[in-house]
């Protein structure tokens, strides 16, 4: 079966694979939403919420970095909920800047309502999205005393917030949302054991190893020599290659980008 009969299966969280489904429909990919984290409300919404209340009450400019769009929607949710209100309804202060580590974190802000010119994020042509790339668009700031609030999930790398640590800044680490195994559908199940019976018929697009954990855990006793994969980034790649996959192809995280490697590999 060739290339152009395969479907790309999106694993990201079930909103936003239900979106890139979309995107991908619309540039003419076929694509399917197989869901491998599913992300759960933070607990402690009003701890959230006091930590927003001191970024209000702040005199400086302080910082607030939001690691996903996942972080963005948990937010600013926890904190609607504690204030009871809407999420969108909260007004954005005017004296604090939202740090974004790539344009589907950006572009969940600017829906939550955050001014554009108060977004700091790496260029749209950077080469990846991820800490490094927004770290080098913010690290000439003055960060000396300087609050800064890292919006994330369960877990995660620290590797930005030691580098602003080590520039002086007051760090704080705000989790937002939680991340866990998923709990697949009937139709989603059998979606998986498509993929793992009929190989080439598929298109693995990876953007977390969480989601290749959570993929090994389902299918402990897969072997994936057959499978393809696309990765967003090196070390996304490095744990599809380690699991086993046979071929693993690195791409921007955009529906374009992945709309690009997908031709060219038609072309190949």
């Amino acid at each position: 079966m060739s290339d152009d009969a395969a479907t790309v299966l999106v694993v990201r969280p079930r909103a936003q694979a239900d979106a890139w489904v979309g995107e991908l429909a619309a540039l003419g990919i076929a694509a399917r939403a197989l869901p491998l984290i599913e992300i759960v409300p933070v607990p402690d919404a009003t701890g959230v919420e006091a930590q927003f209340a001191r970024v209000e009450a702040s005199a400086a400019e302080p910082v607030l970095v939001f690691v996903s769009p996942n972080a963005v929607l948990g937010f600013f949710e926890a904190v609607a909920r504690a204030r009871g209100t809407r999420a969108h309804a909260l007004a954005w202060p005017a004296h604090a800047w939202a740090a974004a580590t790539g344009p589907g974190t950006v572009a969940e802000l600017r829906q939550c309502g955050v001014p554009p010119e108060r977004i700091v994020a790496p260029p749209a042509d950077a080469p990846q999205f991820d800490s490094e790339a927004l770290w080098s668009a913010i690290a000439g700031w003055p960060w000396v005393a300087r609050p800064v609030w890292i919006v994330r999930g369960n877990g995660g790398r620290d590797w930005l917030g030691q580098q602003l640590r080590g520039a002086g800044a007051q760090v704080h680490v705000v989790q937002s949302y939680g991340r866990a195994a998923p709990t697949l559908s009937e139709v989603e199940r059998a979606l998986l054991a498509d993929a793992l019976a009929r190989p080439v018929r598929w298109i693995w697009m990876f953007s977390s190893s969480e989601a290749i954990d959570h993929l090994q855990a389902l299918a402990p006793e897969a072997s994936w020599q057959a499978g393809r994969a696309l990765a967003s980034h090196p070390r996304i790649a490095e744990r599809a290659r380690a699991l086993g996959f046979g071929a693993v192809t690195l791409v921007s995280p955009t529906a374009l980008s992945v709309a690009d490697a997908l031709s060219q590999q038609r072309v190949g």
